[in-house]
Formats: structure tokens, sequence, C-alpha cells
């Protein structure tokens, strides 16, 4: 089986963490070029770094030339959409960080795009590659609660405690939203990987924390830091997702997720607390008491166990999830999941819980879609 030819724009410190380790790691990826942008010596020592033959000051000069079969788009939010296209009208095969594009109408573009070239496609929502993750999705799918009813999802983390400056807050390079978009988007998309499809949304979202000006003195619309999102799915279940940026949680990577789901046939319930904690806890309805149901060894593969960012870093950069698995998607011909359609549907999420946020009301999802997005 050939290699596949890989280009990757962004030297961000996600990219040197998350992709570059699974991207060396994996046989049949050969990383041909990386393209940077204003810090040309970064780029340089990126590329030396990682074995990467050729560095480039642009994405434009890497897309002209280099032979590829394959883009990785690490780049800033306002920039996915652009880039994304570009390798697109190339025939490339693109995995694109989330969000696609800082509106649903340029993620549509973009999956509309990306069907009709034929590319297999990949938005990363890292979370839905965690055993726990995969595991409650197996045991939903099995009948374990029975016909969905709720969904209460709590991410909580403090990255906006300090008040300081951050891209996230900002909406010309974040899109719309802050913590809601960021992290929000990951548990949007867990919620209908689980339950089924999105048909109305109601949101609140917040701003707690007085948001310090941008270092370059440019005036920017502040985006939340907090929100609460109400689903409502296709069959009826409905689910509530709280997130936050302004809670103390202790350990190196300060965040806590809780899952509980419920249904006709009983509950689980899921806690991470990205230190020691992941376990999945259910009971079926007539039980007399909640079980713990470890989570098996064929889902937790090579991963490490003990501390949860070991198992993070395991999953992504020795088992065949995420970046891997484009690879390997891309080399046996198959699709790759979550896909830009995914990444779309999810953005349509997004942008209704804005306008509900906005004009304090329920909002349809075919109402983001009859509007272009």
């Amino acid at each position: 089986m050939d290699k596949v030819r890989v280009g990757v724009i962004g030297t961000s410190w996600w990219a040197d963490a998350m992709y570059l380790p699974a991207l060396t790691a994996h046989p049949l990826a050969d990383v041909r070029a990386v393209a940077g942008g204003s810090r040309p010596a970064h780029t340089r020592e990126f590329a030396s770094r990682w074995g990467i033959p050729t560095a480039y000051d642009s994405a434009e000069a890497m897309l002209e030339g280099e032979a590829l079969d394959a883009v990785l788009v690490l780049t800033s939010n306002r920039s996915h959409h652009d880039l994304a296209l570009a390798a697109i009208d190339r025939g490339l095969h693109v995995l694109c960080e989330k969000p696609l594009g800082l509106t649903s109408a340029e993620a549509r573009e973009m999956a509309e795009a990306a069907e009709r070239a034929g590319v297999t496609t990949m938005t990363p929502f890292t979370y839905r590659f965690m055993p726990a993750a995969r595991y409650v999705k197996e045991l939903v799918d099995d009948g374990f609660v029975g016909q969905p009813y709720h969904i209460a999802m709590r991410y909580w983390t403090g990255y906006g405690r300090s008040g300081a400056y951050a891209w996230r807050f900002d909406a010309s390079e974040s899109g719309s939203g802050g913590v809601a978009n960021d992290i929000g988007s990951h548990f949007a998309y867990l919620a209908r990987w689980f339950f089924g499809e999105v048909v109305a949304v109601t949101a609140v979202t917040t701003h707690l924390v007085p948001r310090a000006e941008r270092p370059d003195g440019v005036p920017y619309e502040r985006l939340d830091d907090s929100a609460i999102i109400v689903l409502e799915f296709a069959n009826g279940a409905n689910a509530t997702i709280q997130v936050t940026s302004l809670s103390y949680e202790p350990g190196e990577f300060g965040q806590r997720h809780e899952w509980d789901l419920a249904g006709s046939g009983g509950t689980l319930h899921v806690l991470n607390d990205w230190v020691t904690t992941q376990r999945v806890l259910g009971v079926r309805d007539g039980e007399p008491a909640v079980r713990e149901l470890p989570i098996p060894d064929r889902i937790w593969g090579a991963a490490r166990r003990d501390v949860v960012h070991d198992t993070y870093r395991d999953v992504f950069r020795v088992e065949d999830h995420m970046t891997r698995g484009f690879i390997s998607a891309i080399a046996e011909g198959r699709p790759a999941s979550p896909d830009f359609a995914d990444g779309l549907t999810v953005q349509r999420i997004l942008e209704a819980v804005g306008i509900s946020a906005a004009e304090g009301r329920r909002v349809r999802i075919d109402e983001v879609v009859a509007a272009g997005g």
C-alpha cells in the first residue's frame, strides 16, 4: 500500500503535541512539508525537529510546490475556510480543525465542495475517541438506556478565569461563540452522536469576567465565557449542556466532564476528572443499585489507564484514531469520521445557540439551514 503524502498547515503547540506525534508514528504517513505563517524561523525549526523535508512560509506556496495527497489545516479559525477550499480544489483529502468556518454558511460551502470532489475529510472532535465515549456509544446503540429521554452534560474548566485576552473570546478570531463554540462544540457533537439528530436549540450565554483588551489595541467583540444549551432531538429526547471556562478545577488539564444519560431502559453516568478518574456506571430498569461498567480492554487498546491525560495522548498517538484514523482511511479508500458533514451539523447547532442567546428564543435548525447555513 502506497504511503499518504501529507502537508501540514500550522505550527502551533497543538500541532506539535497532538498531530505530528501521531503522523510520524503512522507507517503509511509521509509528511512531506509544513507551512507556517509570520515566523519563518519557527517553521524551519518545527520542520527540522520533526524531520519534515520542506518548510514553506505560506500554505499557498506549499500547495503549489508539493505533490501531496492530504492536508491538515491546523491554523486559526478564521483561516480554515479558505485553506480547506484551496486544498479541496486541488483534489486533496483534508483534515480541518473545528470549527470548519466562522459561520455555518462557510462550513456548508466546505462540506459541499468536499462531497463534489469525492475527497476524504475529517473534523476532529477529540473526545469522541476517548474510551468512555466509545463505550457509552456502544451501550446506547445496544439498548442499555432503551428509548432515549435525557442527556445532562457538564464541561467545567477554568481557562477564562483570569480575564486575559484570548482568541477564543474574540469574535473576529473564534467565530460564532466563545466557550459555547470552543468547548460546547465537543459536547454538542457527542450528544448528537449518542441520541441522534438535533432539531431545535435554546441557549443562554453569559460574560461574567471582564475581558482584557487585545494586545494590538484593536477593538473586538467579546464572546461568552459560560453557556447553558438545551438541545431537542428528532426522537423527542432532550439534552442540557453546561459549559464554563470559569470553574477552578485542579490538575494539569484543569477540567472536569460529567454526563448522565437516561431512557426507558436505564441510566448511564460518566465521570472524567482529567486526573485519574474516567468511569462509566449504569443501572438498568428494575436493578437495585448503580454499578460500575468497566470499559472493555478492546476499547482501551494500548492506551494507558492510570492518568487521564496519558490515556488522551495514547489514544491519538498510538491508537488508530483521529489523525492516524484519517491517514488509515485514505490509505484504505474508505470514509473517515467525524467528517465535514458532521462538522457542518455541529456548526449549525452552534449558530442556533448564538441566535437563541441573542434573541431569547427557541431556534429550529431548519431556520439556520434556510438562511444558507
